[in-house]
């Protein structure tokens, strides 16, 4: 058969090339601490390096990001050749909680919090938080908690700076029941078969 729009029935025929069976790639499914200042993009037209600059010596089959950290935001990515997984993750509609933990100069007050979880128009998009808790306060700066369950191009910065607040440092540090935990920055594991399946949005759907 040499018709490439030839439907195949996976588990009943056999695919070969030159005599020899092709078999399924392995679904990777890996979390990256990225540090700041990395891309999250194959490559860079102004050179700038990447996230797959930092994975270049690791071994790994091509994969694709789950999602996006912009070059100033740092901590938890996925990254996964498995791309129906990583749809689910990435799709709107699954409302996956995405934690983050945000240093902001000056110090937020409850009525602020309130707003982020309200909701701020900016440039005709709504842009607010599921939830957001006040981790703690220095002189000049707080941390903050901020949970969102959709994600528009950068969400949180824009939605801070419409109150006021510019962004300091941006840590993603969980998505959904996965967490960063003590992966160091710039450092990368292998999920175990539990976490992708606690990150299968397919899961009990037809």
């Amino acid at each position: 058969m040499r018709d490439p729009h030839h439907p195949t029935l996976i588990d009943r025929q056999q695919v070969a090339v030159d005599g020899q069976i092709v078999k399924s790639a392995e679904c990777v499914h890996v979390a990256f601490n990225k540090p700041r200042g990395l891309i999250v993009s194959a490559a860079d037209e102004q050179g700038r390096a990447t996230v797959y600059t930092a994975l270049a010596a690791a071994g790994l089959p091509w994969l694709g990001p789950v999602g996006r950290l912009d070059k100033a935001s740092e901590g938890l990515l996925l990254l996964s050749n498995d791309t129906t997984w990583a749809a689910g993750i990435t799709d709107p509609a699954t409302h996956l909680d995405k934690t983050y933990h945000v240093q902001v100069a000056g110090q937020p007050d409850a009525t602020a919090l309130a707003m982020m979880q309200t909701g701020i128009n900016d440039a005709g998009d709504l842009l607010k938080a599921k939830r957001v808790t006040l981790l703690r306060v220095g002189e000049k700066n707080a941390w903050l908690e901020v949970v969102l369950d959709e994600g528009r191009n950068r969400h949180i910065r824009r939605l801070l700076a419409a109150l006021g607040f510019d962004v300091l440092r941006l840590i993603r540090v969980a998505i959904g029941p996965l967490t960063l935990g003590e992966l160091a920055k710039g450092q990368w594991r292998r999920l175990s078969a539990g976490e992708v399946s606690a990150l299968d949005t397919r899961k009990g759907k037809n």
